[in-house]
């Protein structure tokens, strides 16, 4: 059926108010909108784009302290620094491309560049006030959605600074809560980037004395293999150090701002590091050797820095790369020099690295022959036939359902759709790889089938199904497993979860159903509801998937299915929390468990 047509016309043509534009056009402004769960949802940019002012005036030299409380939905951040111009207050929070960053001599290595910050949380706010104290006066303004209410000027005693204070709108951030976790990380950043600076948030004081190096020794605890080696001057700081972990973490910051996503500030101090680690050990080690297991942060800063949006979190000034290379080696290559006992400890670590990897490429190749010789078939595996090919942005629609025991997979085999359903059948609880190393993956039968079947080896470019369902029973031990899966895949194939390729298959807890209705009801709160909407219910509770007949199976596993996806918050807290969970350390983990173990009223009376 062809479109319908409407005329194309002068009438059509609409020229949007720069609040307008901000409110239509959310994400351009503050990137993803969320409700607080995630670190980098709209609300925690807020924050930071009224911080940031803050930090500004801290790193012109003016104002120790920054003052955060939070109350409620109610933001309020007050600094010490000179304050706004009382004739500019009202136009600098609320006139795109109006304020003092475009200007050198009063902003040098600001993190504000665009004018646009702070006007976009007065414009997304269903309550904005900007209070300035300067020289004995201030200004007040209120403002609603971004729309001016009330203004007042007049004399005041307390310290210069500016006070703002605001409240997310509820009609752009539908369902939103602040999380304490997510707040408190993004504070402790900013003092690790700018030493010497307190931040006090709801009465609790943050403060850094050493920057970057108390940033990677907080993030690395006991894990790290030598002392962190650090470098601090007026445009560069650096900081690193390498753990017994498989994978390479980083932090990178430009003009107090962290860049998540990285760029080329990033990508320099991989590259110098490489070399100056060569350089030092008079040898040709590959990249990967010298970077597993390192945890690193650099932090620069750029008169004119160009970030790839206006949430900035990819710096794109590639003219800064061969200068920053060559000056990250030279500061490393004397770090290494100064540091012999840390030094050999590295080089040390990363020639066990080298001698693991050509170890593991020789247990690759045998398990490769050793496949080849008996058969390609892999036989936990019922395989659709459409695959996903991520090259040619085709077959996106398959999915692969990793299931304990043969009842489940029976129920799931029965009734999927073979066309792009495929089904992974565990033989049983699958190893906890958390304390191996990635040989296991090939001196383990059950781990390498699994590893050929998603095809992962190397890389998760040939990764042949676009979405990997764990689909285990709801109790203790259909738990068990599939948290020793998502603990295999974070340890040797993050990608498949940081790029969220993995589900969980959420599956009814109860039937409830009489003659003429059925009810399925995945918490005991639907169960309670269903059994109201029904007279003389009868009532289920399914104890695993095999319990469940392949008849009503299929209503579980089809277009309609409940999936949640397996997501990482904050990728720089997955390892030590697994390794606190899934390490080795028995003893340390019945300790906590045993203190904060929580008997219900019901479990006391049995």
């Amino acid at each position: 059926m062809p479109l319908a047509k409407h005329d194309y016309d002068e009438s059509k043509i609409k020229t949007l108010s720069s609040l307008e534009h901000i409110r239509m056009r959310t994400g351009m402004y503050i990137g993803r909108l969320g409700d607080g769960s995630h670190g980098d949802d709209g609300i925690y940019v807020l924050v930071k784009e009224v911080i940031d002012n803050s930090i500004d005036e801290f790193i012109m030299g003016y104002g120790k302290q920054v003052d955060v409380t939070l109350d409620g939905e109610t933001v309020r951040v007050r600094d010490y620094g000179r304050g706004i111009p009382l004739g500019k207050v009202i136009e600098c929070v609320s006139r795109i491309n109006t304020g003092a960053k475009y200007n050198d001599e009063v902003f040098q290595f600001s993190v504000g560049l665009n004018g646009v910050g702070t006007k976009a949380v007065n414009a997304l706010s269903a309550h904005f006030t900007v209070i300035s104290r300067r020289d004995g006066e201030f200004l007040r303004a209120g403002f609603q959605r971004g729309e001016l209410k009330t203004q007042k000027r007049g004399k005041q005693d307390a310290p210069d600074g500016t006070e703002i204070t605001f409240e997310p709108d509820r009609t752009i951030f539908k369902d939103f809560r602040f999380r304490e976790e997510h707040l408190t990380r993004r504070l402790r950043l900013y003092t690790f980037l700018n030493a010497g600076l307190k931040i006090s948030y709801n009465g609790t004081v943050y403060t850094s004395a050493n920057g970057l190096k108390d940033l990677l020794e907080e993030e690395v605890g006991d894990d790290l293999i030598y002392p962190v080696l650090h470098h601090r001057e007026k445009m560069l700081e650096l900081a690193f150090t390498h753990t017994h972990r498989l994978s390479e973490d980083h932090y990178s910051f430009v003009n107090g701002q962290y860049t998540s996503d990285g760029g080329t500030h990033l990508s320099a101090f991989r590259e110098g590091l490489l070399k100056a680690v060569n350089d030092f050990a008079k040898a040709k080690f590959e990249g990967d050797d010298v970077r597993e297991g390192l945890v690193g942060a650099v932090a620069i800063r750029l008169k004119d820095p160009v970030f790839e949006s206006q949430t900035k979190n990819k710096l794109g000034n590639t003219e800064i790369r061969t200068e920053l290379v060559n000056k990250v080696r030279e500061v490393v290559t004397g770090l290494l020099h100064r540091n012999a006992e840390a030094a050999e400890r590295l080089v040390n670590k990363v020639q066990e690295t080298q001698r693991l990897r050509k170890e593991l490429q020789d247990v690759r190749k045998l398990a490769r022959e050793r496949t080849a010789a008996i058969s390609l078939r892999i036989p936990q595996l019922k395989d659709c036939r459409v695959h996903l090919n991520l090259e040619k942005n085709a077959g996106q629609e398959s999915m692969i359902f990793i299931t304990e025991g043969q009842s489940a997979a029976g129920s799931i085999t029965s009734c999927r759709d073979p066309n792009t359903q495929a089904v992974f059948t565990l033989k049983g609880k699958p190893l906890n790889v958390w304390d191996l190393n990635r040989t296991i993956v090939y001196k383990n039968d059950e781990m390498f089938n699994l590893t050929r079947t998603l095809n992962v080896e190397e890389n998760i470019k040939g990764l042949r199904y676009g979405k990997v369902i764990l689909a285990t029973d709801a109790d203790v031990d259909g738990l068990h497993i599939r948290n020793l899966l998502i603990t295999c895949f974070l340890r040797f194939f993050p990608d498949l979860i940081t790029q969220k390729f993995v589900y969980i298959l959420e599956t009814p807890l109860f039937r409830v159903r009489d003659k003429k209705v059925t009810h399925y009801c995945y918490s005991e709160a639907e169960r309670d509801k269903a059994r109201e909407q029904i007279r003389n219910p009868e009532v289920t509770r399914f104890k695993g998937l095999g319990e469940i007949s392949p008849s009503e199976f299929k209503h579980f596993i089809n277009a309609k299915m409940r999936l949640t996806p397996v997501t990482v918050d904050d990728a720089h807290a997955i390892q030590p929390l697994l390794q606190f969970y899934m390490g080795k350390n028995t003893p340390q983990r019945r300790e906590y468990i045993m203190e904060h173990l929580v008997l219900d009223s019901e479990s006391l009376a049995g």
